[in-house]
């Protein structure tokens, strides 16, 4: 897409917004390839989780290139560094083969840390800081987090590992920022899909509804007895977490449905938080009326996407 002053198509939006199948036929329109900025879909065999579905690659017949998906085995910690260094690899391929690259997903950080450039940040484990934290709640441990100026994971803070984790970035940016890599500027068009509080509340529960009879359980407890950890299948929260302790006898399944539906909730609400954050620093998302169809949401992005051209 010679000329255009855009650098990429970012679409995203809560979960439970339809983001794949619209950045798919997107894509087809403009010929572009998808780069995922999902946290959870990086790993294998998490698909019912994670909410990978493969056919929303669709269109016409024709499978859409995605790429950032599927890269890594369950258990590993994959980071934010990691995800800026992949995601320049294939951006600047697609560049090459003048390509449009069409972000999609709907983890705030990833999408930050490309759209605002976060330094470029490797972050070793700081041991005497983990021990300093070990006896903290979940709770004291936010309230740690919150102390600094520059958030870095407000929205990721399900369990302590994580919280400790967050802190420990942190403080790593905090006294080491200034010999940091700086990202490549890169200009985005921000595409949203946005549903009212009470429809989006409605898809979570239909989806979850959907998701659990489609074999969810079997596929967390397929991955416990390939070996993946208990304790690792936690730490990648809200599915993953919840069946993992019913799975271990510590809630019913009637417990961990609802606990896991009111975590979807509130997860939905958090990311809500973090794109009106983006939009506070100057980030502009245009907003898409979710109950539009794709075709007319199309419309939309096209001629904001033929805006770049002017």
């Amino acid at each position: 897409m010679t000329g255009c002053k855009y650098d990429i198509v970012v679409v995203t939006g809560p979960t439970a917004s339809g983001k794949t199948s619209f950045a798919a036929l997107l894509a087809s329109a403009i010929g572009g390839e998808i780069i995922s900025a999902d946290s959870r879909q990086v790993y294998r065999r998490m698909n019912i989780g994670t909410g990978k579905d493969y056919a929303d690659y669709i269109v016409s017949n024709k499978k859409i290139p995605f790429h950032l998906v599927d890269i890594v085995e369950p258990g590993y910690k994959y980071n934010v560094y990691e995800y800026q260094c992949d995601f320049l690899k294939v951006y600047r391929e697609l560049k090459e083969r003048n390509i449009m690259p069409v972000v999609c997903g709907g983890s705030g950080m990833y999408l930050d840390s490309i759209i605002s450039g976060y330094k470029l940040i490797k972050v070793p484990l700081n041991k005497s800081l983990r021990e300093s934290l070990a006896d903290k709640s979940l709770a004291e441990l936010a309230e740690i987090l919150s102390s600094y100026k520059n958030l870095h994971n407000i929205t990721d803070i399900d369990t302590p590992k994580r919280a400790m984790r967050a802190i420990e970035i942190e403080e790593y940016y905090l006294h080491e920022g200034s010999d940091l890599d700086e990202f490549p500027e890169i200009i985005p068009l921000v595409l949203g899909i946005k549903f009212d509080r009470d429809k989006r509340r409605e898809r979570i529960s239909k989806r979850l509804e959907s998701r659990l009879n489609s074999g969810l359980v079997e596929e967390v407890k397929a991955l416990m007895d390939s070996g993946i950890s208990p304790d690792d299948l936690i730490y990648y929260g809200l599915e993953y977490k919840f069946i993992t302790m019913y799975l271990l006898g510590k809630i019913t399944y009637d417990e961990m449905k609802r606990k896991l539906e009111t975590s979807i909730h509130q997860f939905a609400k958090r990311q809500m938080t973090w794109f009106r954050g983006m939009e506070r620093r100057g980030i502009k998302i245009h907003w898409i009326d979710g109950n539009l169809n794709n075709r007319q949401k199309l419309e939309s992005a096209l001629k904001l996407i033929n805006r770049g051209y002017e």
